[in-house]
């Protein structure tokens, strides 16, 4: 099974940016472990870069995409759009629980064409939607 773990903007910046809200591990650090102790193929990529996402989107073969859209989540309607023009199941996963943030990140242009969305717990959040990738390809 191949998962592809995409994340939007800023967040590159893990370990630096705002770690009482994100934590003070960087992505390639949690990714490493996340790999260690996964039994799937995972494949990252980030990207500051709207229409990047929207291609890698368009081209993966992955069985599963998790996608933390980071600010996209709140204003693109055309990664929206590509979600829904792909067959890949994709969760939608955010570190921080958005529902204790500002009030313009309450509302995603996303969750209604994903599979799910998991927010709140931290980097943990990535390990529980690989999870439900693995229990749906078990059946």
């Amino acid at each position: 099974m191949n998962i592809l773990i995409i994340n939007g903007p800023n967040l590159n910046l893990l370990g630096k940016r705002e770690p009482e809200i994100y934590g003070n591990v960087t992505f390639e650090d949690y990714f490493s472990t996340l790999q260690a102790k996964s039994e799937v193929n995972l494949t990252y990529f980030q990207s500051n870069v709207e229409g990047e996402i929207i291609n890698l989107l368009h081209a993966s073969t992955a069985d599963g995409i998790i996608l933390n859209a980071g600010a996209y989540t709140h204003t693109s309607i055309a990664i929206r759009d590509a979600i829904a023009s792909i067959h890949t199941p994709v969760v939608e996963v955010h570190i921080s629980n958005l529902m204790q943030r500002e009030s313009f990140r309450h509302e995603s242009m996303l969750s209604a064409v994903c599979q799910g969305v998991i927010f709140g717990f931290g980097l943990m959040g990535y390990e529980l939607a690989m999870h439900y990738f693995q229990k749906l390809n078990k059946g």
